[in-house]
């Protein structure tokens, strides 16, 4: 399992101390040494703000009640750094507890963003706007998976155009989260077949047991492939016993609305290829077309600058 381990991509994208839960699911599943973990949570604790904490492990490690000199020196640092942070906050954090300040908000999107960025300078580049949007998905996922509307929400927010593209260009390991989302969710099955399109662009860049079973399901109709890729990892990554996920499978087929036949003398699904008709092409891609144009106009729109207000 831990050729599958996707902790030393994600963590670039999180803050420090949202990497530590990661550090203690992997010890918990012993995927790595103990001693080997423990050293990793040392270091990871030591660039942060949780020096007590991280000086607790250093004495559980080495059996000792003595600590580094750099850790009581990291500690001294830490607290004065925390007042300076409050003090260069203090005006945006007034801003926001002052109710008749709050009134100067608007329903228009781009007259906060420059009145904020005026005042505060809050907002970053466009390359920089690409990287926040995916540290938030990363971020998001301690949230979406741990929420019981959670599979919906990661759905709705990840596929969304300007999210999708930063996972395409920065971040496409976040395919696996996305593409388990769509499995266990019925409700957005209409999305799931822009999603496929998406998984067999980047299959080339990505790939791994979950988004691989998709592929082999509605990309290449190879149903042995994906028994192989369910024994792999899919039956326990979605708790489910190996007969229960080889019923779900059998589910998912028939309600694809593909042409596929159930042999259940030999265990063997027999398929044809359902190619879609020139027109059928063309009415899908007029439609795409139509709505990126939509959402095109829109962001245009957002970006221009909002008319002055006569006084």
């Amino acid at each position: 399992m831990a050729n599958y381990d996707l902790t030393p991509r994600i963590a670039p994208n999180l803050d420090r101390h949202l990497v530590f839960p990661l550090l203690e699911f992997l010890q918990e599943r012993q995927l790595y040494p103990e001693e080997e973990l423990l050293k990793a949570k040392i270091d990871l604790l030591n660039k942060t703000n949780m020096v007590d904490y991280a000086m607790d492990i250093h004495k559980s490690l080495y059996h000792t009640d003595d600590v580094p000199q750099e850790m009581v020196d990291r500690r001294v640092e830490v607290v004065a750094r925390l007042k300076a942070l409050e003090e260069a906050a203090a005006p945006l954090v007034t801003f926001l507890q002052n109710e008749d300040k709050v009134q100067e908000l608007r329903a228009d999107k781009q007259y906060n963003i420059q009145m904020l960025n005026d005042r505060y300078q809050l907002f970053a580049s466009p390359l920089n706007q690409v990287q926040n949007r995916i540290w938030l998905m990363h971020w998001s996922l301690f949230i979406f998976f741990n929420h019981d509307n959670g599979k919906t929400q990661i759905i709705d927010l990840f596929n969304q155009d300007k999210y999708l593209n930063a996972i395409q260009t920065n971040a496409p390991h976040l395919l696996r989260y996305l593409a388990t989302a769509f499995i266990v969710n019925k409700r957005r099955r209409p999305q799931f077949k822009d999603f496929i399109k998406v998984i067999q662009q980047e299959q080339y860049s990505y790939k791994d047991p979950i988004t691989e079973f998709l592929a082999c399901v509605y990309v290449n109709y190879d149903f042995d492939g994906a028994q192989k890729k369910m024994r792999e990892v899919l039956a326990e990554k979605l708790n489910l016993s190996y007969e229960e996920a080889e019923r779900w499978i059998v589910n998912l087929i028939r309600t694809s609305k593909l042409d596929a036949k159930i042999d259940s003398k030999s265990g063997t699904v027999v398929m044809e290829p359902n190619y879609p008709n020139v027109y059928e092409q063309l009415i899908d891609h007029t439609k795409a077309l139509s709505g990126r144009t939509y959402k095109l106009v829109g962001q245009l729109l957002e970006q221009a600058p909002a008319p002055a207000v006569a006084r």
